[in-house]
């Protein structure tokens, strides 16, 4: 097909992403398009974000890659294709590390890329990310009708992802939130594409918004510190900063000195008059982390300034007036606490005028192997190896966790799983030798298997990661994916399919395997 044809075939396939669609669906359209005119074991959509590039949709890459946060000074690959500004191919002997060597999901093998190219996406006349296509065969984009190709279909796909650019901004606008630059991504963020966390992500948009106070709840290790940071960013307050202090590390003599400040000479060692923390957050916010541990005075003394911003420093007169949103988080329940007569009940419901809930990890879905990414895109950063990875069986042992230590425990333990990784090949972090690892069950054994959910078989151990106990856990956890998906879409299979980021023909073949029929 020429290049010309191939233009013209794509036209209507990229007209139907003009639609009113959600972004992550135009996008992963975007892709589908892509692929049916240039096949590739794997392309991706990323944007640019400072000197970082973002994973917006994958396909045909392991799901933890859309995860990861690529530092364009770390990937000279990335970085030639977004100074060439055009469509760009990289050949099979090329020295220059690809970011997706052993992403490319295959079953049974851990496998380096052997053709790469990609091109520029621009919006607005600025670079917005960039568009990559990956094969495992060499020679598989030869020729320069696939970069006539790539680069048509580059010019049609800018205007996809400057109908998204022109969506966010709308919104930015309606939230009345300064536009900025996007956050940098060495900043952590709220991660997810579960349902739970699609709708929290909704809700902080939807109250950042406003002035009203917000109360974060939720399990230890959950996020809720991000969900707050997430609500300030989002706020019309952005500019002006965000103070935090831990409510439960504060010893009930200083705590008053600690919110409200104090005067010279208000109690010993106070040599110089101070500000608190709620005149240092003035026209900003507040975030008041483990906030059930207040005590009962210290919450009265707390009314005065929520309700009307008045407050005067500890040994002063003077009254100072401030203008402060208050975040609050706490994994207690603040409502049981009244009725204990733990709290306050004038001082919750001041607190809790807009609540949030942060969802558990077991509540998310698979987002744990997409949290699993960008933890172990961190640990390869930080130690300057070339590739990390988990194996198949790696991934069904994190997916059939309960994770009682939610998101914090699955960083700790993506951790120490890399340390035992480098620990058996020590060679690989070696200066000058850098390679591509692979965390596998015995990297994770002793936390993974000792943890298991209390209504599912229990995982074998490490050196038995085969067993029959294993694979019919694993292959239950599978068809519940499966069925779960089904019964919220209403039975259709298409729509399963792109929740579970599977091919529809694949996953209703991998349903027959599993014991259960298409309806």
């Amino acid at each position: 097909m020429t290049t010309s044809a191939t233009l013209h075939a794509l036209v209507p396939l990229v007209a139907d992403l003009a639609e009113d669609l959600p972004e992550h669906e135009r996008l992963r359209r975007l892709l589908a398009a892509l692929r049916t005119v240039l096949p590739a074991d794997a392309a991706a959509l990323l944007r640019l974000e400072g000197e970082w590039l973002r994973p917006v949709a994958i396909d045909g890459l392991v799901p933890d890659a859309l995860g990861r946060r690529f530092r364009i000074a770390e990937h000279p690959r990335f970085a030639q294709l977004l100074a060439a500004g055009q469509a760009l191919r990289f050949p099979p002997g090329s020295p220059l590390p690809d970011p997706y060597d052993g992403l490319v999901a295959q079953p049974h093998a851990v496998l380096e890329v052997h053709d790469c190219m990609g091109c520029v996406l621009q919006a607005g006349g600025r670079p917005w990310g960039l568009l990559t296509l990956d094969a495992l065969v060499a020679g598989r984009f030869a020729g320069a009708v696939a970069l006539d190709v790539l680069q048509a279909f580059s010019n049609l796909a800018a205007a996809t992802v400057a109908t998204a650019e022109r969506l966010r901004q709308l919104r930015v606008q309606a939230h009345q939130a300064p536009p900025g630059e996007p956050p940098a991504s060495d900043q952590r963020t709220l991660l997810g594409q579960s349902p739970a966390m699609r709708q929290l992500q909704r809700d902080v948009a939807l109250v950042a918004a406003s002035e009203l106070n917000v109360l974060i709840t939720g399990e230890t290790g959950t996020g809720k510190e991000l969900v707050a940071h997430a609500v300030h960013a989002q706020s019309a307050r952005a500019a002006r900063p965000l103070v935090s202090i831990n409510c439960a590390a504060l010893p009930d003599n200083l705590v008053e000195s600690e919110l409200f400040g104090h005067a010279r000479g208000a109690f010993t060692g106070a040599l110089s008059e101070r500000r608190g923390k709620f005149e240092q957050a003035h026209q900003g916010t507040l975030f008041l982390d483990e906030v059930g541990e207040l005590s009962l005075p210290v919450q009265a003394k707390l009314l005065r300034v929520l309700q009307s911003g008045q407050l005067q420093r500890l040994g002063s007169d003077r009254e100072h007036r401030v203008d402060v949103r208050v975040i609050a988080a706490t994994n207690r329940d603040l409502a049981a606490e009244v009725r204990a007569g733990r709290m306050r009940a004038d001082f919750y419901h001041r607190l809790s005028v807009y609540p949030l809930h942060v969802p558990a990890l077991r509540e998310r879905d698979s987002d744990v192997l997409l949290l699993a990414g960008f933890f172990l895109e961190e640990n390869r950063s930080r130690l300057g190896l070339r590739g990390l990875r988990l194996d198949a069986a790696a991934q069904s042992a994190l997916l059939a966790r309960s994770w009682p230590g939610n998101v914090r425990e699955l960083e700790h333990l993506i951790s120490r799983g890399v340390l035992r990784a480098l620990s058996r090949t020590p060679h690989a972090a070696a200066p000058g030798r850098a390679r591509m690892l692979t965390l596998g069950t015995a990297d994770l054994a002793g936390t993974v298997a000792a943890a298991a959910p209390a209504h599912a078989p229990a995982p074998a151990p490490a050196h038995e990661a085969e067993s029959p106990g294993l694979r019919q856990a694993v292959l239950a956890y599978e068809l519940r994916l499966i069925e779960d998906s089904l019964q919220r879409h209403g039975g259709r299979w298409a729509a399963a399919a792109r929740e579970l980021r599977m091919d529809r023909g694949n996953l209703q073949r991998l349903a027959r395997r599993l014991g259960l029929g298409r309806p």
